[in-house]
């Protein structure tokens, strides 16, 4: 793979983890509450945000290591499917951060310490 090739991958993938985030997620959104189906999914289990999160998380990180032993059998997966698999699981990944640090945040301690470029990337906006 060149270089330009994987700068464009990386830029495609991004932009649809970001679309996936910012415009599906809000289908998942109740009164205000981006986390509203993990604080529910924590009422019902009496497990944290974060634990429920993880259990999103599983199915997607099996599925990642399903692609990977297919591979040492010489099955080539679709660009589409791995596309959909990586970005659940960097989406959940995104998602369990912002619960963190959500609490973080919500316990009047300082503001949550995001590297520079964190925090450059979320200036943009």
């Amino acid at each position: 793979m060149t270089e330009d090739r994987f700068d464009e991958v990386v830029d495609i993938f991004l932009n649809s983890v970001r679309e996936t985030l910012l415009v599906k997620g809000k289908e998942y959104r109740r009164n205000g509450n981006v986390f509203h189906n993990f604080d529910e999914g924590s009422k019902r289990s009496g497990l944290i945000r974060e634990k429920v999160l993880d259990g999103f998380l599983l199915k997607h990180e099996i599925s990642i290591t399903d692609i990977t032993n297919d591979l040492e059998k010489g099955i080539l997966p679709k660009i589409s499917t791995i596309d959909e698999k990586f970005g659940d699981n960097v989406i959940y990944l995104i998602i369990k951060m912002a619960s963190i640090i959500d609490k973080i945040e919500s316990q009047d301690k300082p503001q949550a310490y995001i590297n520079e470029h964190m925090l450059s990337i979320i200036n943009k906006k």
